[in-house]
């Protein structure tokens, strides 16, 4: 077993509630209960000796090891090739339904042997809290229950598992012929709560069946029928996970800590609900035929935008917890020493207390997408929208942190006026549609200075290009989504311009940076890779351009760097690695509007003669 894989080397399970992670190797080192937010159980993907980690591995000399999902399923399989026999682990997390919020979940592991003979090593080290709370163990048969402070853990063994102590943890020696199966259970409760039930092999596998069933008459509403439709659909079914069911929340990823550079301090908790790639991921949805999902992130959107201002005092800020809690508070957990030594490793995220006005335009975004806006939010919806637009006339002009959260200080920020000239300009179109009362000539006419000053301040006539901010020739890669949103044409001559200038000057083989921190200090020691999103962003833009042989080769190379199983981390590294928190939500939903750009421009490119 390796201390610390690659952060690629990982599949993805889950229950629409929480995840897990599963090397490559069958050990489950990261795993948070009840919720994408809470607490880890397993954490040993920052640390090796005081995360705690759930292996299921082979015990052979010589193991060769394959991962895959089965098809269109968020059913995991790691196989086992030794020079006995070949073996399997199949991960998964029964879905509940109804989805409302629980505080018990399961993971279910399911071992089999399909060739001769294999030995498996089982080892479940569960620390509670990050690491910091010490557990008892209760070992009784074919059971094992791991008491911590408020939260236990009851291990279940099906078949030939012969448990056994080793200090607070198990460990189990299991050998299985062909045709052989066993299981074992692994249920997260509350203290107070029951134990769980017994249950048997028999209905392990009918668990199995039933979770197979979910995620295929789920996919079954998928309306994507391109060229990248096991990307797409994978992609899909990444989202779906990263969703919290109970509010319809969307997480930025369900990982906290993993590095932007091997050994910086960028690291970050991405595990809540950003406002900006949530209202994003809404388009993408939709337009491949999930609009339960994009309605009820609206639905909660919606909710956020009654619910008053936040603790700064703006009428909403950029991110909350799944269940719409402001509070975030960020502390570093000195313990841990962080993946390969990537510390501080910390837990809440300092960010929600930022000014970022591009937050208002995403709002409106998002729930413009709605064939009416007040289906999502309704009469008092609007009456709210409208108060925080009339507040926005009179704020949008101040510097801020930006899309990318730096912590350099405030700046006016190309990209946070852009947003706030989407929150005008969907503002006056649906006041008009729906025939709401709205100041529309004062929103008109804000939306109108906002370009100009845009089009004044943000273009730089020297280097031919939009750039980062006001008064700097720094180029920013968030600009991409000037033509997606509307504020451009994608083939007007500044805009083909600007997208020339960041071919030369943020593009390296096809893989975006998000800006040069050399030349634009964002206040952190360190650099960082190629920004997956503005990667696809990037290819979006190429489409729209008319470049389409550009753009599909980009499109091409850039799926070479998903993993064994088709997910994205945040970035990616100079030789090639992902890094930053995995998988995150924003590459993927980027993945599938990139798809439905390209596809939709190759469609049309015959008909008017050809591609370039």
């Amino acid at each position: 077993m390796r201390r610390y894989p690659p952060i690629a080397d990982h599949g993805l399970i889950g229950d629409l509630q929480t995840c897990a992670l599963v090397s490559s190797e069958g050990v489950l080192d990261w795993f948070c209960s009840p919720r994408f937010d809470s607490p880890s159980i397993f954490a040993g993907l920052l640390d090796h000796e005081r995360g705690g980690f759930f292996a299921l591995t082979a015990d052979a000399p010589h193991v060769t090891t394959r991962q895959l999902y089965l098809a269109d399923t968020a059913v995991l399989v790691t196989r086992f090739l030794t020079s006995d026999g070949v073996g399997e682990v199949v991960d998964f997390m029964p879905v509940r339904q109804p989805r409302t919020a629980t505080d018990r979940h399961r993971i279910v592991r399911i071992l089999r042997v399909v060739r001769g003979r294999v030995r498996f090593t089982l080892e479940c080290r569960p620390r509670f809290d990050y690491g910091r709370l010490p557990h008892d163990l209760v070992v009784d048969g074919a059971t094992a229950r791991f008491a911590g402070p408020g939260t236990h853990a009851h291990l279940q063994a099906l078949g030939p598992v012969p448990l056994e102590a080793d200090g607070p943890d198990v460990r189990a020696a299991i050998v299985l012929e062909a045709g052989e199966r066993a299981a074992v259970v692994l249920t997260v409760c509350d203290a107070d709560g029951p134990a769980p039930a017994a249950t048997s092999v028999d209905e392990v596998l009918e668990s199995y069946l039933r979770v197979n069933r979910f995620w295929h008459g789920w996919m079954s509403r998928c309306r994507y029928r391109g060229r990248w439709q096991q990307m797409v659909n994978r992609s899909a079914i990444t989202l779906k996970l990263l969703t919290y069911a109970p509010s319809g929340a969307p997480i930025a990823a369900p990982t906290m800590g993993l590095p932007e550079q091997e050994g910086g301090e960028r690291n970050w908790d991405y595990r809540y609900t950003w406002i900006r790639d949530a209202s994003l991921s809404v388009r993408a949805m939709r337009e491949i035929g999930f609009t339960e999902e994009a309605d009820a992130f609206r639905a909660w959107l919606g909710r956020r935008v009654m619910a008053g201002p936040a603790p700064s005092g703006e009428p909403l800020q950029i991110m909350y917890r799944v269940d719409g809690n402001p509070h975030l508070a960020e502390e570093v957990l000195g313990h841990l020493e962080g993946w390969r030594g990537s510390a501080p490793v910390r837990a809440g995220n300092g960010a929600a207390g930022q000014l970022q006005l591009d937050v208002y335009g995403e709002v409106v975004y998002a729930l413009a997408q709605a064939a009416t806006l007040t289906e999502a939010v309704g009469y008092d919806g609007w009456q709210r929208s409208a108060e925080i637009l009339d507040w926005l006339c009179d704020h949008w002009d101040r510097p801020d942190e930006g899309i990318w959260e730096t912590r350099g200080g405030r700046q006016d920020f190309t990209y946070s006026r852009l947003m706030c000239w989407v929150a005008m300009d969907r503002g006056v179109r649906q006041a008009t549609l729906l025939a709401r009362p709205a100041d529309v000539a004062r929103w008109t006419a804000t939306r109108d200075a906002v370009m100009r000053q845009i089009m004044e301040r943000g273009w730089d006539g020297e280097r031919r290009a939009f750039v980062q901010r006001y008064g700097s020739p720094v180029l920013d890669a968030s600009l991409l989504l000037m033509p997606v949103v509307g504020f451009i044409s994608p083939r007007d001559p500044r805009w083909l311009s600007t997208l020339d200038a960041i071919d030369r000057e943020l593009v390296s083989d096809s893989l975006v940076y998000r800006y040069d921190p050399a030349a634009s200090p964002d206040g952190l020691r360190g650099s960082e890779g190629t920004f997956s999103l503005c990667s696809f962003l990037y290819v979006h833009a190429l489409a729209r351009a008319g470049r389409l042989q550009q753009a599909r080769y980009a499109f091409d190379k850039m799926l070479t760097y998903a993993n064994h199983v088709g997910l994205f981390a945040e970035e990616i590294g100079p030789t090639g690695e992902q890094l930053g928190n995995f998988p995150q939500a924003f590459t993927h939903l980027a993945l599938i509007t990139a798809a439905l750009a390209l596809d939709e421009e190759l469609d049309r490119a015959p008909a008017e003669g050809g591609w370039e």
